[in-house]
């Protein structure tokens, strides 16, 4: 279906759609400016920043990608959260990860701040953690208002934790169908699954669905509990999709004095595998500019280097990896 050109009703298709008992019905009502291109590093400093390609979204992201948690989701920091996604543009990070349950959609807020000046400049990626096909269109709608914007490079299934999550998102009044109709609509140019617990049930969404990105927990204590390293990142990569490594810190747990002691040990331990950009959040522009050091600075370590990062982290991997069992 022929999208039509954007004006001023750009978000009215779930005012305006049908909800009938397979939930709302999509009839071309969305509207927005054609197809339009990210333009990444249009300033100096940005032309030194490392990409990859992101599978097969075929865009070429910064190896660092910005989180949308720690100070850009707080509400009550605007300027500062506003100040270091700038920066972070302005450094070659196009990578942008949010999520509306970030600060109770203050993530959003604040990088619409941005947005509204600087769209083109950012692959930009939030989340639906809603299972069923009404509450994420409605999800959906109140994202793109947060964010100023009329389209969405990638949407996500947010924390896909157990198989009973995939069980409703891909039923048939599910998420899964939503963001495929979204996609189909031209609403969103991408659609990924996101989780950081199990890479069983994460490795059974992919096979059962066809997603472009895959958002997932990589870091060095990953290897000694369900390990997202192994049979998931191989399957996702014979799929060609995008992969996204988060949880790289621990949500700083991973430091530790006797263990891992640098943000350069751990940053180049996950951006030694086959990942399309690792995001991190940050809380001031003195992070977001050492990470971004890191990753100009970052060459492939070898695998007796990973190898003693791991046993490093070994006598707390439990620590590390909190988020496996506990979130």
């Amino acid at each position: 279906m022929e999208i039509e050109p954007h004006d001023t009703s750009r978000r009215r298709f779930l005012k305006t759609a049908a909800v009938g008992s397979a939930g709302l019905m999509f009839g071309g009502l969305f509207r927005f400016a054609g197809n339009p291109q990210p333009l990444f590093g249009e300033t100096p400093e940005a032309a030194l920043m490392p990409t990859r390609r992101l599978g097969k979204t075929k865009f070429n992201v910064s190896l660092f990608g910005l989180g949308g948690e720690a100070t850009v989701q707080q509400s009550t920091r605007s300027d500062d959260a506003t100040a270091i996604i700038h920066r972070a543009l302005d450094l070659g990070v196009n990578y942008i990860d949010t999520s509306p349950t970030y600060g109770s959609g203050g993530s959003e807020t604040n990088i619409g701040k941005v947005m509204q000046s600087r769209r083109r400049e950012a692959f930009l990626a939030t989340k639906t953690h809603d299972r069923s096909y009404d509450g994420t269109m409605r999800l959906l709608e109140a994202s793109l208002g947060r964010l100023n914007t009329d389209y969405l490079d990638l949407y996500q299934l947010h924390n896909v934790r157990l198989h009973a999550d995939l069980d409703r998102a891909f039923a048939n009044n599910g998420a899964m169908r939503a963001l495929r109709d979204l996609k189909e609509q031209g609403v969103v140019k991408h659609i990924g699954i996101t989780g950081h617990r199990d890479p069983d049930v994460l490795l059974r969404g992919i096979r059962e669905q066809e997603f472009d990105c895959l958002l997932m927990a990589l870091n060095a204590a990953d290897i000694y509990y369900k390990p997202f390293q192994k049979e998931l990142l191989e399957a996702a990569q014979q799929q060609d999709l995008g992969i996204i490594a988060m949880k790289v810190t621990g949500v700083g747990r991973i430091f530790r004095e006797g263990g891992i002691s640098s943000m350069e040990q751990a940053l180049s331990y996950t951006l030694s595998y086959p990942v399309g950009t690792a995001i991190v959040g940050v809380s001031t522009l003195y992070e977001l500019e050492e990470n971004v050091r890191i990753t100009r600075d970052f060459n492939e370590l070898p695998d007796t280097e990973l190898r003693k990062i791991e046993q490093l982290v070994q006598p707390y991997h439990e620590t590390a990896g909190f988020f496996k069992t506990q979130w």
